[in-house]
């Protein structure tokens, strides 16, 4: 229902074998960009601001380009990427350029979609970003799914060797720190190989078949404190996708004897590669799969693996849902809201109408569904069973019995994408309530109406569209439920939900405090977050949470409903929202829930917190 712009997504593709071997199997030389293109198209839901694709030729001859990059904003960019390429490859071809040279004929492949989450944007941060040398083994392409909490600390190390990066954000640092390391492999090798009498082009392609990208991630990544998947290709052919140590983001990767292969979730890599679910495994947190210029690949440990953090949040809203487990886990977190929302409607079943906001929610409504279809057969046993011990079971009244259902209706239809940007005021707020469409007739006069959304961040379409349309249906009472917690804290680790005053929760909790004569809290926690400000992250502690510590999730819960409802809405709404502990049961293999407990999974989550409180209460914008 919300638009929440997700982390970015990453592909990354690795031919084991020459060209023409996929030419005779596959018919084409392009079998790893025709792969590519695929697995980026199904991972469009994380990134519709920018794509690049990155491409490495090995062995090409002096003078022969051998390292292409192609990159393009909006939310057409995958297209407008890979149209470019065809051009490009067209027009090498008309070029005279033989078959086995075109642009992006090569054997390794990096592609990225992007999503902003710190506000900046334009070409230039568009991965993935490039750094040129005339030695091939010293060229560096890197993209990633990430977002450092303590870019401050990493600037420093850089400029503490003596560095001077152009730009602050954490990409282009840790290609300089990255690019830094890899001089520093290089030399090492160069010293090596020098010293056993190799000069030139031997020694070259010595370092270049020599080189150990490992050393670079031990070298770097001790200082990196953040969410992340961080993928590189070196000019010379070695590739790498490291995971952070908490799992925080995900990784997934396919390898046999043709392709190694690299994607943010497990069923694109399945749908491109035609593979059973147990043939794509995750990549561990801490780990690095490595593949080296000579096509030999490996798993290394490069950071001891942390507390389990895996995102709960990407299991809810953000990766696709044709994954098994979160399918399945989607379901159960619809399956356990059935207590709550059956206390909603006063447990009458059948006086109420089920649905769900489109689309994302509708896996946890089919979850919803089967609990209250359980619950209305043990409501039937029990009838049955009553009416027979006092002779009373008629057929008719048998008939009566096993004719209950739950009723199911889609319900909110979203029709058009209306263009509001010429209008103001309450003009523009009457268009966005015609976003949606309902299903007229589908709702009887005094029915509870119960639509399921996977999450409710911010409200504003409930608010604007949502509960005005549902409520020209005329229901007895609107309930509206969320298959997740409150989301209450901002993330840190690249989703783009950094401000406190985002959050409908916050803004509750706030009135609350308002209401009850508690302002004082709101300038207590204030002074905390302020005399933290010069700690180290490590001692840093998450005050935040002191805004939500007087209310019950109930309270907050009630008054997000009293503050959503449109003033022209007569009819009651109640919100309910998920509880973290039926969370936990759902997904208990992702445990991450610092959006909604502010328990961040690293020390950096906790001062970032704090700054966008103090920032929400100085008046600022976030700066991260």
């Amino acid at each position: 229902m919300e638009l929440i712009k997700h982390e970015c997504g990453v592909a990354m593709i690795r031919l084991l074998k020459s060209p023409e071997y996929y030419r005779k199997k596959y018919g084409s030389t392009f079998y790893g960009l025709n792969k590519l293109y695929l697995i980026m198209e199904k991972e469009h839901n994380r990134g519709q601001e920018g794509a690049g694709v990155g491409c490495v030729k090995l062995d090409a001859e002096p003078g022969n380009e051998y390292i292409f990059r192609e990159r393009a904003q909006g939310p057409d960019a995958i297209r407008e990427v890979f149209v470019n390429i065809g051009a490009r490859i067209d027009e090498a071809a008309k070029d005279g350029v033989p078959a086995g040279s075109l642009p992006f004929e090569g054997e390794v492949y990096m592609g990225h979609l992007r999503y902003s989450t710190t506000g900046r944007s334009g070409l230039a941060y568009v991965h993935p970003f490039m750094r040129r040398n005339n030695w091939s083994a010293r060229n560096l392409l890197l993209c990633g799914n990430f977002n450092m909490t303590n870019v401050d600390e990493i600037f420093k190390s850089i400029t503490d060797t003596g560095q001077h990066p152009r730009l602050y954000a954490d990409t282009f640092l840790l290609l300089e720190q990255l690019g830094h390391a890899l001089d520093r492999e290089n030399e090492r090798l160069y010293s090596l190989h020098s010293g056993e009498g190799l000069t030139g082009l031997p020694l070259s392609k010595a370092i270049a078949r020599d080189l150990n990208v490992a050393n670079l991630l031990h070298r770097c990544s001790p200082i990196w404190d953040g969410g992340y998947v961080i993928c590189g290709i070196v000019g010379n052919g070695d590739m790498w996708a490291m995971r952070d140590p908490n799992g925080i983001r995900p990784a997934f990767y396919y390898a046999d004897d043709e392709v190694v292969v690299v994607a943010s979730e497990r069923p694109v890599i399945q749908t491109a590669f035609d593979l059973d679910t147990e043939q794509v495994h995750e990549l561990e947190p801490g780990m690095a799969i490595i593949v080296d210029r000579d096509s030999s690949w490996r798993l290394e440990r490069i950071l001891l693996e942390g507390q389990n953090q895996r995102c709960s949040f990407e299991r809810i809203y953000f990766s696709r849902g044709s994954d098994r487990d979160i399918y399945n886990e989607r379901k159960k977190l619809g399956q356990l809201l059935v207590p709550s929302v059956l206390k909603a409607v006063d447990g009458n079943i059948d006086k109420s109408v089920f649905s769900f906001i489109p689309n994302t929610a509708e896996v946890a409504f089919f979850g919803l569904i089967e609990g209250l279809e359980d619950d209305l057969i043990q409501s039937k046993i029990h009838d049955i069973k009553r009416l027979s011990a006092i002779g009373a079971l008629s057929d008719d009244k048998m008939r009566e019995i096993l004719k209950r259902r739950v009723r199911r209706e889609k319900i909110a239809i979203k029709d058009i994408k209306l263009r509001t940007f010429i209008a103001e005021g309450s003009s523009r707020n009457d268009l966005a309530a015609h976003v949606y469409d309902v299903t007229y007739g589908s709702v009887k006069k005094g029915d509870y109406l119960v639509a399921i959304d996977d999450s409710i961040v911010r409200g504003t379409t409930l608010k604007e569209s949502i509960l005005r349309i549902l409520d020209r249906l005329d229901p007895g009472k609107l309930v509206i439920v969320s298959s997740s917690p409150q989301v209450r804290y901002p993330d840190c680790y690249g989703i783009d939900m950094s401000r406190m005053d985002e959050f409908i929760a916050f803004k509750a909790a706030m009135a609350l405090l308002k209401e009850r004569g508690m302002g004082y809290v709101v300038d207590t926690v204030y002074a905390k977050c302020k005399a933290q400000e010069s700690l180290p992250k490590e001692e840093v502690v998450n005050y935040v949470k002191e805004i939500y510590a007087p209310f019950s999730d109930e309270e907050i819960s009630a008054k997000i409903a009293e503050m959503l409802r449109p003033d022209e809405v007569e009819t009651p709404v109640e919100i309910v929202y998920q509880s973290v502990e039926n969370l936990h049961k759902a997904i208990p293999g992702c445990p991450g829930d610092w959006y909604f407990t502010g328990n961040y999974p690293t020390p950096g989550g906790n001062r970032l917190v704090n700054k966008a409180f103090i920032n929400y209460y100085e008046g600022k914008l976030s700066d991260r």
